[in-house]
């Protein structure tokens, strides 16, 4: 007999709407700062670099889409740079170079600046991409917007007091990510209600 899927398929559902009411306040708060921190350096001379780390690299890849072109509103087109996940060394570059972990850093290092805001989208707890990422972003004196999963414990340490971590204190990794994708999207319309201010009401 044909499994009764229904229910299954609306447990996802309500996974997901008990998980926003529960995070709905304290993400405000962190993905506020995080929209006054990329318009601080988009209106400064900056720019935002955007990377995911594993399959959280379609969230970076949406966000530059957002911020290019549109969310909702007509704007002129924002300095978001999307980093390129996983690219290969070139030939003869040697083994060090083909560490996964160091080539999301290495474009950190080519492109970051000083001023600059690196948006930094990972699905776990231990994420050796990610942090990599992060440090040479802080050896560039960059600050990090990191929007990471589970629990504060390995990225504590890891994180500047100019940083801003909008948490999705979740294991299971797609629940992460619609928290992300939400997030992304309530990001990039704090960020157009400061360039551009409220909205007329639909």
């Amino acid at each position: 007999s044909r499994p009764m899927l229904e229910p299954r398929i609306q447990q996802h559902y309500f996974e997901n709407a008990d998980l926003c009411y529960q995070v709905a306040e304290h993400l405000s708060r962190s993905i506020s700062d995080a929209a006054q921190l990329a318009v601080h350096a988009l209106t400064s001379g900056g720019r935002l670099l955007l990377a995911g780390s594993g399959s959280a690299t379609v969230l970076a890849q949406l966000m530059g889409v957002a911020l290019q072109t549109r969310l909702e509103r007509d704007r002129p087109p924002l300095a978001a740079l999307v980093l390129a996940p996983g690219v290969p060394p070139y030939p003869g570059a040697g083994l060090a170079a083909a560490d996964p972990a160091a080539l999301l850093a290495q474009q950190v290092a080519a492109l970051g600046q000083t001023g600059d805001v690196l948006v930094l989208f990972s699905l776990g707890d231990e994420d050796p991409v990610a942090q990599a990422a992060l440090a040479e972003a802080h050896a560039r004196e960059m600050a990090v917007v990191l929007l990471g999963a589970g629990l504060a414990a390995p990225w504590a340490g890891l994180l500047a007091e100019s940083d801003v971590w909008i948490a999705a204190p979740v294991d299971r990794a797609m629940r992460a990510m619609e928290l992300h994708l939400l997030a992304l999207h309530a990001l990039c319309d704090a960020i157009d209600v400061q360039l551009l201010g409220e909205a007329d009401a639909a």
